[in-house]
């Protein structure tokens, strides 16, 4: 190659009209088909021009999900996460047993004794006889087992049975102490 062949290559770049690299208006047309093309694809996934595309719920690995509040979640999922949060987890469990007293201790047995009260893991049961109350306390391990399932392990710690309630035998605004009353028939 001459000295004046590569300065005439050098000075003039290739020209668009070349038969070679097309013509003007073929390069105009082949970008806007090209540029239509992608704006398709684009349209067809989703997305749209200028926005960064939103990361699917799918898409994100497991370990990297965060609870931010701002996804809807099931209102008895809101519930639980309120009680918990409140520390009434365990009023509300052991509201749910006396609530739900026939189903957990069996209909015979619910129609002989009621829940009374419940206090510091001690649920209190009232008995409508003695003798029903004498079996509740033989039956109080397995009532305790079914009380775990149902509330929880270590909720309800300990069985208390009452017996029935004994009537007053005074009557009146005075009253002499030294009337004892029928000691045989109550437990």
């Amino acid at each position: 190659m001459s000295g004046e062949e590569g300065d005439s290559l050098a000075e003039s770049p290739p020209s668009l009209d070349d038969p070679e690299h097309g013509t003007c208006g073929d390069a105009g047309e082949a970008a806007a088909a090209a540029l239509a093309r992608a704006r398709a694809a684009a349209k067809a996934k989703g997305l749209r021009p200028g926005l960064r595309p939103r990361r699917r719920v799918k898409d994100v690995p497991v370990g990297e999900r965060t609870s931010t509040g701002r996804d809807p979640k099931l209102l008895g999922e809101q519930l639980d996460q309120f009680v918990v949060e409140r520390g009434w987890a365990v009023d509300v469990a052991v509201g749910a047993v006396i609530g739900r007293w026939p189903q957990i201790v069996g209909p015979e047995i619910a129609l002989h004794c009621a829940p009374v009260v419940f206090e510091d893991g001690v649920l209190t049961v009232r008995a409508d006889s003695t003798a029903w109350a004498t079996q509740l306390r033989l039956l109080s391990s397995s009532l305790l087992a079914r009380l775990a399932e149902d509330v929880g392990e270590g909720t309800v710690s300990e069985l208390r049975v009452l017996g029935p309630g004994a009537p007053s035998w005074s009557r009146g605004q005075r009253r002499a102490n030294d009337g004892r009353g029928p000691r045989d028939t109550y437990g």
